[in-house]
């Protein structure tokens, strides 16, 4: 793919669609919301993606005074969720909740029925977590390092998974790779619970799981931690070392989680919305959630989030390149 010209003729079409959602502000009326709002939520229930989405939506809709209705749509990378809201009506009613991998599926899957830029603008970051590398207790492995030695002596034969192809624990696993110079089977599931039991049944041998996800079975003994993915170790896990302690250069990774909305939505709503949510982040019940979750809250304009999405884009193509990732 032409990634220069795919960005540069969907920017210019993502412009057209924001000025013409501003002068059709008048069709949703200065009422909004006058009626309960759906986020679609491109994992599974318990996920980080849903648990972020759900602490958020409580105090919203407090907040807004009208109900914020979760509807999980897992499957292929949160792509199925993102074709579902790309053609909903842009009435300021339906959203979706996505996370890193969003960036990452124009690149590995080849009929999207959705296109990034053109389809879906951003509205707010929600939050953003470390993902933990977990195994399980029955294997060797006490060290990233190990786990990296074992793979290369076993060039394809170790596995690791994913919440799905092009989700975000997908694109963490494949730069750590790339950065550690190893080659593992990937093995994609619905979502992160799924994931973890694998590595806790010893059928795929690790996960980068979001941290919230993970914390529990970490600390029941279930799972193993090796490593965390940030610049720094997360005080939930203190005794473990991030990616780049453990000497693999290049390795770190942080797994946000956003609202979008479909392009179209006037300007006004998505403005409404995106304070809404940074009045719900700075909330202190909120804050503690995250907290517990090791997430942290993530705050950001409409604009620098559609910036964001561009920004990450870059890296994630190159990620899909080095690795050859492919979606369908």
């Amino acid at each position: 793919m032409n990634y220069k010209k795919y960005t540069v003729l969907n920017l210019i079409k993502l412009t057209l669609a924001l000025s013409l959602a501003t002068l059709g502000f008048h069709a949703v009326g200065q009422a909004y919301p006058s009626k309960p709002i759906h986020f679609v939520v491109a994992f599974t229930a318990g996920s980080a993606t849903d648990i972020i989405a759900r602490a958020v939506a409580d105090v919203m809709a407090t907040n807004l005074g009208q109900p914020i209705i979760i509807e999980n749509k897992p499957g292929a990378g949160g792509t199925i969720a993102a074709g579902q809201v790309a053609k909903a009506d842009a009435d300021g009613y339906t959203f979706l909740v996505h996370s890193s991998g969003h960036t990452l599926n124009p690149f590995i899957y080849n009929n999207l029925p959705y296109d990034t830029l053109k389809d879906l603008t951003g509205v707010a970051t929600l939050g953003a977590t470390p993902n933990v590398l977990v195994v399980s207790p029955s294997k060797p492995w006490k060290t990233a390092g190990d786990l990296v030695a074992a793979a290369k002596a076993k060039p394809g034969e170790l596995n690791f998974g994913s919440a799905g192809v092009g989700s975000a624990t997908h694109l963490n696993a494949e730069k750590f790779n790339l950065s550690a110079k190893i080659k593992a089977t990937h093995v994609p599931y619905k979502g992160t619970p799924e994931a973890n039991s694998e590595v806790i049944g010893g059928r795929i041998d690790w996960f980068f799981s979001p941290l919230g996800s993970a914390l529990s079975l970490v600390q029941s003994g279930k799972l193993k931690a090796l490593a965390v993915s940030t610049s720094k170790r997360t005080s939930l896990l203190p005794n473990v070392p991030t990616t780049l302690e453990a000497g693999i250069p290049d390795s770190d990774y942080v797994l946000w989680v956003g609202l979008l909305a479909p392009s179209g939505v006037p300007a006004p709503v998505i403005k409404k919305m995106n304070d809404e949510v940074t009045k719900a982040l700075e909330n202190k019940e909120v804050k503690e959630r995250f907290a517990k979750l090791g997430a942290e809250p993530f705050i950001m304009s409409p604009d620098g989030f559609n910036k964001y999405i561009r920004d990450e884009m870059v890296v994630s193509y190159r990620i899909s390149k080095a690795a050859n990732l492919k979606g369908n």
